[in-house]
Parts: C-alpha cells; structure tokens; sequence
C-alpha cells in the first residue's frame, strides 16, 4: 500500500543517527534522546507524506477535499482494534514521549508548539498534494494529537523518574 515507506525508514535511520549529535547538543539532551525524536519524525513522514501504490501504478490522485466528519475522539473500539484510529496514535506517541524527555525550555515549548502543528500540515500536505492519492481527514488529526499527548505525558514521566533516580540520597 505505500511502497516508499520502507525506504523512508530507512532514510530516516540513516539522517537521524548523522543529524542526532547536533540536534542533541542544541536541546540540550543525550545523543539517544535526539535519535528518537528525529527517527520518530522520520517514521511519521515516511507513513503519512509517501504515494499510495495506486498513486505510483495507475496515476490516482487524492480527493479535492477534506474530510471532517470526525471532530472528536473515535469510538472506543476504533482504538482496541486494528486499524486507522489506533494506528495514528501510536505512530505519534513514540515522538510525544522522546519530546516529553527534553528537559523545561524555550526550545521545548517551540519544539512541543511544532509537534501540535505537525497532524494539521500533514492532512494539509496530503490535501494540496493530491498526487499522493492520500486523504486528508480532520480524525487522523485527533488521533495523531492524542499520541502525541499520551506520549508527552509518558515522557515526561519516565523523565521526572530518571532525574530523580540520578540525585543523591538526603
């Protein structure tokens, strides 16, 4: 079904092992803790900004609209079964939680600001870019903003425990 994201990954690996020593560096963080939010990203753009196998095979393009039919969350049993609903949150919850790791900055609340926009410029790529043949749907938007609040929450969790874990006894 999307032919391209396996390579995309694979870019993805490639770009965010070079790039995650200077990212790191700038935010602040560990190396490992950079890899994850630019693979991360790197995964979410090769799954939702790469053509569909008919785009590539027969030339179909995307619909000249978006679907907003979905404003809210999914029924609880789109998120305990296989499918879109799901899928979309966990592609977004592994960016959310490496974000959650970044310590309190001014560079985190840009990087979270990013991450909130990033749902909205996708289905507006996958819009504008009808050869994608991709569908721009207001519910991955919810779901994706889900993810990444569940990931942010997890995040800065498992952060508050590591640094706390690092100080000494009183």
């Amino acid at each position: 079904m999307l032919p391209w994201f396996l390579p995309g990954v694979a870019i993805a690996v490639v770009v965010s092992l070079a790039a995650s020593g200077v990212v790191g560096r700038a935010l602040g963080v560990r190396r490992a803790v950079a890899w994850a939010i630019l693979l991360s990203l790197g995964i979410i753009l090769a799954a939702t900004w790469t053509p569909q196998a008919e785009a590539l095979e027969s030339g179909a393009r995307g619909p000249a609209s978006c679907d907003l039919s979905r404003i809210g969350l999914a029924p609880i049993q789109g998120y305990l079964r296989p499918g879109d609903s799901i899928g979309n949150v966990l592609m977004f919850v592994p960016l959310g939680a490496a974000i959650g790791l970044i310590p309190r900055s001014r560079r985190k609340t840009a990087i979270v600001v990013a991450a909130i926009a990033l749902p909205f410029a996708i289905e507006a790529t996958q819009l504008a870019v009808p050869w994608l043949d991709r569908a721009c749907e207001s519910a991955d938007v919810v779901d994706n903003l889900t993810g990444l609040m569940l990931g942010l929450v997890a995040g800065a969790v498992a952060g508050r425990i590591a640094r706390g874990l690092d100080r000494p006894p009183r």
